[in-house]
């Protein structure tokens, strides 16, 4: 059974700033690319989505941009916040990816072309995996070697 305290005491240590920077430009450089082949091969397989205005770069990129960088942002706070952070960080990443869905599944409920929607849907969780790995690997943390006692708040999963 893991435990997983969330506390003001620190039980690891934060990832370098260039660490986390590079990983975020990593991320947005190869999530784009991802966001890119996956508009090529929706297109190719399905030629009645070519000119999708969801599959516009200017439209895909801002998104892809703005969510990898609240992702780098969030990925030194879990760090800071939890005696796990790689395991909670994985977590959280799963939970927003599913709440970025629900867009999604909005505008398919609308009428937008569900084999359109469903290339959508792959690209969040291209960008998810992506952004994950890239920060837990390029600027991953390592537990403290002494970590004072205090009160913490313990979760038990």
């Amino acid at each position: 059974m893991l435990r997983v305290e969330l506390g003001s005491t620190p039980s690891h240590r934060q990832p370098g700033f260039s660490k986390v920077a590079l990983a975020a430009a990593l991320s947005i450089v190869g999530s784009l690319v991802a966001d890119a082949l996956l508009v090529a091969i929706g297109t190719h397989v399905f030629p009645s989505t070519k000119g999708y205005s969801h599959f516009q770069f200017h439209d895909y990129a801002t998104l892809t941009i703005i969510g990898i960088v609240i992702g780098c942002a969030a990925w030194p706070i879990v760090v800071r916040i939890s005696t796990a952070p790689r395991w909670l960080f994985f977590r959280l990443a799963i939970l927003v990816t599913a709440v970025l869905l629900l867009p999604d599944l909005f505008i398919l409920h609308q009428g937008q072309p569900f084999k359109a929607v469903a290339f959508l849907m792959l690209m969040h969780i291209a960008i998810g995996v992506i952004t994950y790995n890239m920060l837990v690997r390029l600027a991953p943390t390592h537990r403290r070697r002494s970590v004072h006692r205090e009160r913490r708040v313990r979760f038990r999963v």
